[in-house]
């Protein structure tokens, strides 16, 4: 007999490359402007003493090949492809050394936002939740362990829309790299296995519509593809 009043939410998961066992999330964090030039399409700078964050929660991920509906309250809905990373082991306060070695493994993700309602919390001075918190917008591909993928550098991120370019660029502009978001979050968090961490989208983000088929990828990792369909 169960001891919940409802039926507790599925465990979301990514799977791992080559493994029988998946990496199951328990939360998702996304590093802000972390491309300068994205920074700059968006109309802002890049903080550049400290990254900085906004969450995403683990229910909204779908794996990828996924069809989604294109969401309600949205006439503005936005593709943004991104590097994520996944926490290995419990970590907390950081030494450089230790971020690194708390990496289990990289993947393509997609962080699908309402970008008008983002505005309107820009606008505003109010949290993007509306924009960003949304149902089916945490899209991940298989992880690859980090000893798998080696150090990261000149890898190419790109993202298309129907087969035509939109994102195009290189983990080399990433403004702070994962082994730095490790140290500076772990300084707030106890982070530790099943902590995913979006690190942020070049330049070239743009809106999507129903019937449109998203696909990316990252050099040595799984691409990444997602349907968006009607609305519900």
């Amino acid at each position: 007999m169960s001891d919940y009043l409802f039926e507790a939410p599925e465990v979301k998961s990514i799977p791992v490359k080559g493994e029988a066992k998946a990496y199951s999330i328990r939360r998702i964090f996304c590093v802000g402007r972390n491309y300068a030039a994205h920074a700059a399409e968006m109309g802002g700078e890049v903080d550049r003493e400290t990254p900085w964050y906004f969450t995403k929660a683990a229910v909204h991920a779908v794996p990828s090949g996924a069809s989604q509906p294109y969401p309600p309250g949205t006439e503005n809905y936005h593709h943004e492809m991104e590097l994520a990373f996944a926490i290995g082991k419990p970590v907390f306060r950081a030494s450089a050394e230790e971020a690194a070695g708390a990496i289990f493994g990289y993947g393509c993700a997609l962080d699908m936002t309402r970008r008008d309602r983002q505005q309107d919390g820009k606008d505003k001075r109010r949290p993007w939740d509306l924009g960003k918190d949304v149902e089916g917008t945490a899209v991940f591909s298989e992880l690859t362990r980090a000893s798998d993928f080696g150090l990261i550098g000149g890898q190419r991120i790109h993202l298309e829309v129907n087969g035509e370019s939109r994102q195009d660029a290189t983990l080399e502009e990433l403004v702070w790299s994962c082994e730095e978001v490790v140290a500076h979050l772990s300084r707030y968090y106890h982070l530790a296995p099943g902590d995913v961490i979006m690190t942020g989208t070049p330049a070239g983000v743009g809106p999507v519509n129903p019937g449109d088929e998203i696909t990316g990828g990252i050099d040595g990792l799984a691409p990444i593809k997602l349907s968006i369909g009607a609305p519900e």
